[in-house]
């Protein structure tokens, strides 16, 4: 079995998605029908949407079900407002792209947001720009100050989109008192399967549908519901929810693994360790020794990590995140992430760091 520390890419399936995901496979109906198999179906859907929507703390109506975080961020910057985009530097590729002309907000070398630059970019713009910024980054885990970030951008009469893909089931979520006007989220980021996800967005806020074609969702996605996608993340949501109260556990182990990685290599440089993290990210960088090797190495061993970024062929390639925050080309050529989650052992941090240990000593041979 292979020490999977891998979560931020995706998360090992639950079992109490599995079993939900089991159960809604077996039922016929369509959810927009109105015979009794219709009506069991919507009903598993709207179970699913409670639970989702209590993740973030939000009325179930704020949440609308989509194919993942990347529709989700597409549709936020796409269909939210008319006005300019406000991105930071170092948000998902799937925020980056579907603003290409946004204007892009530096990042402190911590991984935070200039404020004083986010303060600058909305001088003079007009009423109805929309910000996006996400709650934690999936490469660091830097948490990003969005009560700041709300404040500023309401006082230029801006909308806020949040990406809190990562935070999902990893920190407390409260939309409202964030203060945001919608927020993405992800299946399989919580232990849900891969394939749907979800924009929750503010009742009263207008949002023009990507799509066309039918009036599912409250005509803001149309398209027939993915009823066992949808009621497998319902379980998983409701599941990280219940276990938030294991995530110091989960601290505990990322931070033996970087005392590990420290004590085995003084010079590794952990990205966003200055900052307010997620508990169970590290983003851990050893100048001179390649990503692509690294993660060779480790997969031989039996351990799963990946890059600090890789595009969606597989490649490794440098990240736009750590080099935002100034780091050198060999340093950001150099990182890999290690996530952890809700079925991390210390074993898989004691296999890490053996193998880890391993390559850094035959580097250091060679």
């Amino acid at each position: 079995m292979i020490a999977y520390l891998d979560y931020n890419a995706t998360a090992p399936l639950r079992p109490e998605a599995l079993d939900a995901m089991t159960r809604a496979v077996a039922e016929p109906g369509n959810a927009s029908s109105v015979h009794a198999a219709g009506r069991r179906a919507r009903r598993l859907v709207e179970e699913a949407r409670e639970k989702v929507a209590a993740l973030a703390a939000v009325d179930p109506r704020w949440v609308i079900f989509t194919s993942g975080g990347t529709e989700a961020n597409n549709l936020a910057l796409g269909g939210l407002a008319a006005g300019p985009r406000l991105v930071s530097a170092t948000e998902h590729d799937s925020v980056l792209q579907a603003a290409p002309q946004a204007e892009r907000l530096a990042v402190r070398p911590d991984g935070q947001i200039d404020l004083d630059a986010l303060e600058e970019a909305l001088r003079g713009q007009p009423a109805g720009a929309l910000v996006s910024v996400m709650l934690a980054n999936n490469e660091t885990g830097v948490l990003q100050p969005m009560e700041a970030v709300v404040e500023r951008a309401k006082a230029a009469g801006a909308l806020v989109h949040c990406d809190a893909v990562q935070a999902a089931g990893k920190l407390p979520l409260d939309m409202v008192r964030l203060g945001v006007d919608c927020m993405t989220l992800s299946s399989h980021k919580l232990g849900g399967p891969p394939g749907v996800g979800a924009l929750l967005c503010r009742d009263n806020l207008p949002l023009t549908p990507l799509l066309q074609g039918g009036g599912q969702e409250r005509q803001r996605r149309p398209g027939t519901e993915n009823l066992p996608g949808i009621a497998g993340f319902g379980a998983a949501a409701e599941a990280a929810l219940r276990d938030l109260p294991q995530v110091g556990s989960i601290a505990g182990l990322r931070d033996s693994l970087e005392t590990g990685a420290q004590t085995i290599a003084p010079e590794v440089r952990v990205f966003g360790a200055e900052s307010a993290r997620l508990a169970n990210t590290s983003c851990l960088a050893l100048a001179g020794m390649a990503a692509e090797t690294q993660i060779m190495a480790l997969d031989l061993a039996g351990v799963a990590v990946s890059a600090g970024a890789a595009c969606s062929s597989g490649k490794v390639r440098p990240s736009h995140v750590l080099t935002a925050m100034g780091a050198s080309a060999g340093e950001a050529a150099s990182a890999i992430r290690v996530s952890l989650g809700w079925r991390s052992s210390t074993d898989d941090v004691d296999r890490f760091l053996a193998a880890w240990g391993d390559l850094y000593r035959r580097s250091q041979a060679a």
